[in-house]
């Protein structure tokens, strides 16, 4: 069933609608929430979206209780491939939990949150931007780490990422929903603008499986499919930045263990075919990050790697 979560008006007589669909089966009032869509650049979620609904459709018996899918929580970023609410000058994942006497945009996180609250889960899809290509990962407030592992090591991904909480944004979906008791995981993946189908099909396959452990999908999936995550902590996230302006040329690949020293990449100045600098690795570790978009400034990241 689908069903309007937010409806506000536009100029020219247009409507801004924030939708979902509801697919409740069996008897157990248990609920998840896959919500994605705030960031109008970010579209792996569009196509986790349409894949969990076509599985859970096409095996509706196995389901007992009830799954929301909020494929767009901004809907007009989507439309524009705009990163931020369009007109608003906004980051959509900087307001909640928002305000019902706000502005439009305020107003709908308001509703969106409350919306939310009291689910059994929400898992709340990320893509990178478009400069960064991310591994999938969750990505955890160290404060809600004891109780959100466990479940983020269900959804088949390769990377758990524990944040500092003083490097945790307290205006963010998750934090806002985490802070109501409403556990709520951060799930992060690709690169802007793109999806990656292989990457989306292993996330519906956690997310099943995920929800045979809370009791909401009957069907068992088999565990040794299940990936089995790296876990990060702390200091163990190693950040590589440009200390040159240019273009930056790699071979190298996420997902792979690089060692001390090994070259990671090179920016080069095409204007007179020199190279600005070697990036190398500072550690041996697991490459989780790496920069997409070539154009680089002073400072710039390029690669993130996980200690080992």
């Amino acid at each position: 069933m689908i069903k309007t979560v937010v409806s506000s008006a536009l100029p020219i007589d247009e409507k801004l609608r924030i939708k979902k669909n509801v697919i409740t089966n069996g008897n157990s009032k248990k609920r998840i929430c896959i919500v994605t869509g705030t960031h109008g650049d970010e579209l792996e979620g569009q196509y986790v979206c349409f894949e969990i609904i076509k599985r859970i459709q096409e095996n509706i018996t196995m389901l007992d209780g009830t799954i929301e899918v909020y494929p767009a929580l901004n809907p007009l970023g989507i439309d524009s491939i705009t990163r931020g609410i369009p007109n608003f000058d906004l980051d959509m994942n900087r307001i909640f939990p928002g305000n019902p006497d706000g502005s439009m945009a305020e107003a709908a996180a308001y509703a969106i949150c409350e919306d939310l609250k009291g689910a059994d889960m929400v898992i709340d899809i990320h893509s990178s931007n478009i400069f960064l290509r991310e591994i999938p990962q969750v990505r955890i407030n160290v404060d809600d780490a004891d109780k959100l592992i466990p479940f983020a090591k269900m959804l088949n991904i390769n990377f758990i990422w524990v944040h500092d909480a003083a490097t945790v944004l307290r205006a963010t979906l998750a934090h806002s929903l985490n802070s109501n008791n409403t556990p709520t995981l951060v799930v992060e993946m690709g690169v802007g603008m793109r999806i990656n189908h292989k990457m989306g099909n292993n996330l519906v396959d956690g997310i099943l499986n995920l929800m045979n452990n809370i009791g909401i999908w009957k069907d068992k999936i088999d565990a040794k499919l299940i990936a089995e995550p790296t876990v990060s902590r702390g200091d163990e996230v190693i950040f590589l930045n440009a200390a040159a302006s240019g273009i930056f040329i790699t071979e190298a690949r996420n997902h792979t263990i690089v060692e001390k020293g090994e070259e990671i990449g090179k920016i080069v100045d095409p204007l007179t075919g020199k190279v600005c600098q070697h990036i190398f690795a500072t550690q041996k570790g697991l490459l989780f990050t790496i920069r997409a978009y070539p154009v680089v400034y002073e400072g710039s990241l390029v690669a993130r790697i996980h200690r080992l």
